[in-house]
């Protein structure tokens, strides 16, 4: 099946993956090569002239020159049915400067299929298939999982730096590269866990505004924050406008992924249905 398939072609061999991470994460000012038309020009996430944040973070360094791979031990074939986790989060999601080393010295290849996982749970196969048949065919990793994996190393590293997840974010359109589903919903889910209701709902909106459905974990992850931080009448003109563009909360869907007790529960199911 596509999936299990995916596991093992969309390992390409070492020296691909690493000179395609070294490609995208590094700073280099070198002219770009030859790219596919399904990936981008390199980006450097260098936010040395954005404005001051309250708690700026550094980029990841430039990568060294990486030294040829020996033939890595595959892991075994993906399982669209187990209830394993397609990809291993990192033991300490705040220690950016290990994620960024494993990414660059590892490659990017289980991010890839965490998003090739993330897309097809979602039902939208085509673009799984599409990101998949870039990797395999052309031999490229697509500028899509680089600085999707970049952002969610952000979001996932707690509040103080949901200011470089959008920063990233506003990097990767700036360089042309067309943000998907997967995407967008690592971000708001992110910006809603650091209780930035506002920001959360406001790329919710872009999502619907790109002909994107937003899972019931990404929308239900904003109305959450919504309600935690006491912004109910803000959270409901945020519905409106959503069904305005065509969006309808899923009653049964939002029962069963959330909480069913407490005052956050209570709160969402009188924001989204009146009850």
């Amino acid at each position: 099946m596509a999936a299990a398939a995916a596991r093992r072609l969309l390992r390409p061999s070492a020296s691909v993956t690493v000179s395609s991470t070294s490609r995208l994460l590094s700073s280099t000012t070198s002219p770009p090569p030859h790219r596919s038309p399904n990936t981008n020009s390199p980006v450097a996430f260098d936010w040395s002239d954005d404005e001051a944040a309250d708690n700026p973070s550094p980029p990841p360094p430039p990568a060294p020159a990486p030294a040829p791979a020996k033939n890595p031990e595959l892991p075994p074939p993906y399982d669209p049915f187990s209830k394993k986790p397609a990809f291993a989060e990192p033991s300490d999601p705040t220690n950016l400067q290990e994620i960024f080393h494993k990414m660059r010295t590892e490659g990017l290849t289980d991010y890839a299929i965490k998003m090739f996982d993330g897309l097809s749970k979602d039902g939208l196969t085509h673009e799984a298939l599409a990101l998949f048949a870039v990797i395999k065919d052309k031999g490229a990793m697509p500028d899509v999982v680089a600085h999707t994996a970049v952002l969610e190393a952000y979001a996932n590293a707690g509040p103080a730096h949901w200011r470089d997840a959008v920063r990233t974010y506003d990097r990767m359109l700036a360089s042309g590269v067309n943000p998907n589903a997967y995407t967008l919903a690592v971000l708001v889910k992110g910006l809603a866990a650091s209780d930035r209701c506002v920001e959360a709902g406001k790329y919710l909106v872009e999502m619907l505004d790109r002909g994107m459905q937003p899972n019931v974990t990404t929308y239900l992850a904003a109305f959450e924050a919504y309600v935690r931080m006491e912004k109910v009448e803000e959270g409901k003109a945020l519905l409106e406008k959503m069904k305005g563009k065509g969006f309808t909360p899923d009653e049964e869907a939002v029962r069963s992924g959330t909480v069913k007790r407490g005052h956050v529960f209570r709160g969402v199911m009188n924001l989204l249905f009146g009850k």
